[in-house]
């Protein structure tokens, strides 16, 4: 009899090596190899045997649109583009305790009103999910209920005449197929455990939601394969000092990328944010230096948020850089530029920066805010509370365009704002009002920011001197 061969996959990545190593030679990870089985090797030709001819179709045709399954919370129909697509494998990943769970009993709670909906949980017990549902106040919902990890067992169950039309599996890292040696959780069980729920799924036209574990740094744990066999990949994002979450599209094949849907997490569960804008902005106080209101778009929605800077002298020989929402990356740019193109000395200075509200902002338009925050706080001159400020910045020190600028400016004006700093446009000039009713004030380098925060440009004030 033949021995069993083996090998050592990489829980990160995937990759797999005959011997045991330390680190993995493809993605660099240590401590990541995993034995399991080799599984049997493929036909090495495909023989004699013909395939069936395809029948190719034109680009220009008619073809419907999707139907959609609406779960009643317009953030989440937002995010996944409409709502609900029968057919489809939603993967949904976040940190542990930020809301996965409570997010999909809500919403399981609303659809079993009209569809038949059945949650699978993996990691809780069938009565610590009950208490789950009794705090939401949606324990009376008609939601098939089940603990199990055995994927036959949940495929045996969806296959059914009369089985679920929307199911959730919590969570993916859980499930196991039996007829694989490896332990749940590695890459061999985690691939096949999804491939054989989105085929059933597909099969029979259910909903699947899956819910995935998160690696430290906040990437879906697991092969990178598992986000390109499902059609939706969601994160839910959020400080865990912070009321609010953040459910962010990074993959959708119905619908948008980079949409966002903005919650509130409370005693009762996870409300809806309307307007997003208005809370994140909710605790501003203006006239005060390091603050700049940046005017960011998330997918098609505007979204106003405050954009925090410290700068302090450093009592070390390596002054420190703190970042809370951003890309520490992108503020050693912004840092650069103002001392190298505008003269602004800060190296010597440590640097704090924030976004309030625990929103991360990713697009690079905030450049010009977290600059406009940068220099506040280093002189000490306010940015006009009732301004908001865009823009991209360029290596040389311009101020580049960025899209939908009337979108931004609308939203600003919808809000109470009165002017706003943005990249000089085409057509435009300085000083002028536009549609929206603001002041304006464009740029087309970063050094025409500096004569705003010079103590003669605007009217002195007074201030506390130390031994008052």
């Amino acid at each position: 009899m033949a021995k069993p061969t083996t090998r050592y996959v990489c829980q990160a990545c995937g990759a797999s090596f005959p011997k045991w190593a330390g680190r993995c030679d493809a993605c660099g990870e240590w401590n990541s190899l995993v034995e399991e089985a080799a599984p049997d090797a493929a036909p090495k030709s495909m023989g004699g045997a013909r395939g069936r001819r395809l029948e190719f179709v034109g680009l220009d045709g008619l073809s419907s649109a999707p139907p959609r399954r609406m779960t009643g919370i317009a953030e989440f129909d937002r995010v996944c583009g409409g709502g609900l697509v029968p057919g489809s494998a939603i993967l949904i990943g976040g940190d542990p305790g930020i809301g996965k769970s409570t997010l999909l009993l809500q919403a399981m709670a609303r659809l079993a009103q009209t569809h038949r909906c059945a949650y699978v949980s993996g990691e809780e017990a069938v009565d610590q999910v009950r208490l789950r549902a009794q705090r939401l106040g949606c324990a009376a919902a008609p939601v098939d209920l089940a603990s199990a990890t055995s994927v036959r067992d949940i495929v045996a169950s969806l296959d059914e005449t009369n089985g679920p039309e929307i199911i959730v599996i919590d969570s993916i890292q859980t499930m196991y197929v039996d007829n694989l040696d490896s332990a749940p959780g590695t890459v061999a069980q985690v691939r096949a455990s999804a491939q054989e729920l989105i085929r059933v799924a597909k099969r029979r036209g259910v909903v699947l939601l899956l819910v995935g574990h998160v690696t430290k740094e906040g990437m879906i744990a697991g092969p990178r394969v598992l986000e390109h066999m499902v059609d939706t990949v969601l994160y839910f994002e959020g400080e865990r000092g912070h009321q609010f979450r953040i459910l962010r599209a990074v993959k959708n094949r119905f619908g948008p990328t980079d949409e966002i849907g903005v919650f509130e997490m409370s005693d009762g569960g996870l409300g809806e944010v309307a307007n997003p804008s208005a809370l994140f902005l909710a605790e501003r106080r203006g006239d005060v230096s390091g603050a700049a209101v940046f005017a960011g778009m998330e997918g098609t929605r505007p979204v106003l948020v405050e954009v925090q800077a410290l700068v302090a002298p450093s009592p070390l020989g390596t002054p420190r850089r703190a970042v809370v929402g951003w890309d520490s990356a992108r503020l050693a740019m912004v840092l650069a530029v103002l001392e190298a193109r505008c003269g602004v000395q800060i190296g010597a200075n440590d640097v704090y920066l924030s976004v309030a509200g625990g929103l991360r902002i990713t697009e690079p338009a905030a450049d010009l805010a977290v600059a406009a925050a940068l220099v506040s706080s280093l002189t000490g001159e306010p940015v006009p509370a009732d301004a908001v400020v865009f823009g991209e910045l360029g290596l040389s020190g311009e101020v580049r365009a960025v899209s939908q600028t009337d979108t931004r400016l609308k939203e600003a004006a919808k809000l109470g704002f009165a002017s706003a700093i943005f990249p000089a446009r085409r057509a435009g000039g300085r000083g002028k009002s536009n549609d929206n009713g603001l002041k304006t004030v464009e740029l087309q380098h970063l050094g025409e920011l500096m004569p705003l925060f010079q103590p003669n440009a605007r009217p002195s004030r007074p201030r506390r001197r130390d031994d008052e």
